[in-house]
């Protein structure tokens, strides 16, 4: 008995051993295949992968092909979304450039490779050799205010490389797209590459063993064409998602960030005031903007006002558009920015006094109303009236909300007289809750449910949900004029008709603006095009079928055609014996401010003019007002025959 079980001890051990020594070979073999592959002369050229979403990987990915080209190192720029990552064990040279987007998830086009790569390594059948012929770098692009996802696909993608068998030439780099040091992250990076490639470390010297078609042979200094890149482009309009290669031109490829004594760094970088001041605006200190309006110029030139003349009675050529605050909250796909100010989820850079910020926009804003002078249409009357401003739209650019001074700026202007309208972007509730009575206080409402809030404006916090309700229920506290806005987006946010009736109670508004989405052109930062611009019919439907929903509780009140724009009012309060009072006595608020007594909404309203009530003949154009049209000749004008 003894006898049998040793024997059958022995034969298992035998198995045992048979089974790891045919398991040593198969892996030496697959060892040998996979060196015998990375040093076959004919071996594949190194590869360039950009993971993008917006355009800036992809823009990155291109500088530094450019770069490695003009250091002789022959490589291959790829999109991923065209790759078979089955392919990936045949690579000797691999650099990613990739984004992290919406949930620390990667964009839709790098989706497979990123998920390839995930489930090779927790694939026990895989192995850890997988590629081990395979030198990689990664560099990710990404924001910081988005917290723990900051870079998250960059930092996977180098753990699940290398958990293959990968080596790793440089560390992770990862970019920041708003901090304004983007450029000089990924300047620093790519040197770090260079370096590597050209011989710089036994890892190099190594890869330098691999022929010409992945690597550089020779020992040529390394060149920087960075400078000269930038001074071609330093001319373009810098788009914060897409700043990558388009910086203002400066030495060895570095931005300053001037930062006070406390470490505290100044808001508006170099790039980000470069872009700005293309556009048009004029910064005010380290945070804040101005810009004067097309409604204003057409005001001053008797063209007619904006919706809100139309609406609420403001003088369009007497107001200024400005923020204290150019950082935001939120990305939203139809920023009309195009994403050219910074964002954050608190207060974060210096800050400037209230004082020296109203002082400083109401200067650069009277500047622009004087350039006016000698502009047909402009008259001396209208031109002096401009130069006293009446209203501060505090809605350019960014979230106002933000800035911490707040509530003694809005007491500024209004010491001058100045009408306040405030737009928040619903990120902010306790801010909502501490501000002090101004004129008129919007909130955006983009869309109606968690999910496609979520689409459209990209926020960056993670309980954007819970902060948007609580945004909506903070408006009931206030005792002055509240307004929902919503921007009606076609194929994003039309449908939702019941959902945002189920808003309403919420907040209980006393006004709500619907207006079509404005498109601003082409752009890396939204996939938007004129298919998703509404009819002004078509917010006049969506507007009507809001209004039958509320049962009477709301009624459509006004529109301004040419702006797309039409206003719901509560009935209760601002329709009077038949009549609308959304116009507001601008006298008799600044007076109920300077009391120190409190108020109401109702006990600064006006009667809308009969031009101004929607249904009117007019559209909501002021009949004082000279209506213009451009011509405009799709067709060549036929030619005349002479007989």
């Amino acid at each position: 008995m003894a006898s049998s079980s040793s024997i059958h001890a022995r034969l298992a051990l035998v198995a045992l051993l048979s089974a790891t020594t045919f398991y040593c070979i198969h892996k030496y073999r697959r060892l040998k295949r996979l060196k015998t592959l990375s040093l076959n002369p004919s071996s594949r050229r190194g590869k360039i992968f950009f993971i993008s979403q917006t355009g800036t990987s992809k823009s990155l990915a291109q500088r530094l092909h450019k770069l490695l080209e003009s250091n002789g190192i022959a490589f291959d720029l790829v999109d991923p979304a065209s790759y078979e990552p089955e392919d990936l064990p045949k690579e000797t040279l691999a650099i990613f450039v990739a984004s992290t987007w919406d949930g620390g998830k990667p964009p839709k086009d790098g989706e497979f490779l990123v998920d390839w790569l995930s489930e090779s390594a927790e694939d026990f059948r895989v192995g850890s050799l997988l590629l081990s012929g395979c030198r990689f770098g990664v560099f990710g692009v990404g924001s910081r205010a988005y917290g723990d996802e900051y870079n998250a696909v960059a930092k996977e993608m180098s753990r699940r490389m290398v958990g293959l068998g990968g080596a790793e030439m440089v560390p992770v780099g990862e970019g920041d797209v708003d901090d304004g040091e983007l450029d000089r992250a990924f300047n620093e990076w790519c040197d770090g590459v260079i370096r590597v490639l050209k011989g710089g470390s036994a890892q190099a010297r190594e890869a330098n063993e691999i022929t010409q078609n992945g690597v550089v042979e020779s020992e040529e200094e390394y060149i920087d064409t960075t400078d000269e890149e930038e001074e071609e482009d330093s001319n373009d309009i810098v788009d914060l998602e897409d700043i990558a290669g388009k910086a203002p031109s400066r030495k060895n490829g570095v931005v300053k960030v001037t930062k006070r004594g406390d470490g505290k760094k100044e808001m508006v970088t170099p790039v980000i005031r470069a872009s700005l001041t293309k556009q048009g605006y004029k910064i005010i200190g380290s945070h804040s903007g101005v810009k004067i309006c097309r409604w204003t110029k057409s005001q001053l030139r008797g063209r007619g006002g904006c919706y809100k003349h139309s609406f609420y009675g403001i003088e369009s050529h007497r107001c200024m558009e400005t923020t204290p605050s150019l950082a935001c909250a939120n990305k939203c796909v139809f920023c009309w920015r195009h994403h050219t100010n910074p964002v954050g989820k608190s207060w974060q850079w210096k800050m400037d006094d209230p004082k020296e910020i109203v002082k400083g926009a109401l200067d650069l804003h009277t500047k622009m109303i004087k350039q006016m002078k000698g502009v047909p249409g402009v008259t001396p009357e209208k031109l002096q009236e401009g130069l006293t401003p009446r209203h501060c739209a505090l809605s350019l650019v960014g979230e106002p909300i933000m800035y911490p001074e707040i509530n003694a700026l809005v007491d500024e202007l209004h010491g001058k007289r100045i009408s306040t309208f405030l737009v928040t972007n619903a990120q902010f509730p306790e801010k909502i809750l501490m501000m002090k009575p101004i004129t008129q206080l919007y909130v955006s409402v983009d869309a109606a449910t968690k999910e496609s809030l979520k689409a459209i404006d990209r926020p960056l916090f993670a309980d954007f949900w819970e902060r948007f309700i609580d945004s909506l229920k903070a408006l009931q506290e206030k005792q002055q004029r509240t307004v929902y806005r919503l921007t009606l987006v076609k194929g994003w946010n039309t449908e939702e008709l019941e959902a945002y009736f189920n808003l309403f109670n919420i907040g209980k508004p006393d006004f709500i603006e619907i207006k079509g989405v404005t498109y601003c052109g082409s752009s890396a930062t939204s996939k938007l095009t004129m298919e998703n611009v509404p009819w002004h019919a078509d917010v006049k439907a969506f507007s009507e079928a809001l209004s039958l929903k509320s049962n009477g509780e709301y009624e459509v009140a006004c529109e301004h055609a040419h702006s797309c724009c039409v206003l719901l009012g509560r009935t209760d309060k601002f329709k009077v014996d038949g009549k609308w009072f959304t116009w507001i006595d601008y006298e008799k608020f600044h007076d109920l401010v300077a009391s120190g007594e409190p108020f109401t909404s109702r006990d600064y309203m006006a009667e809308t003019p009969s031009w101004a009530v929607y249904g009117a003949e007019e559209g909501g154009f002021d009949p004082e007002q000279l209506r213009y049209k451009k011509e405009r000749h799709h067709h060549p004008k036929p030619q005349a025959v002479v007989a």
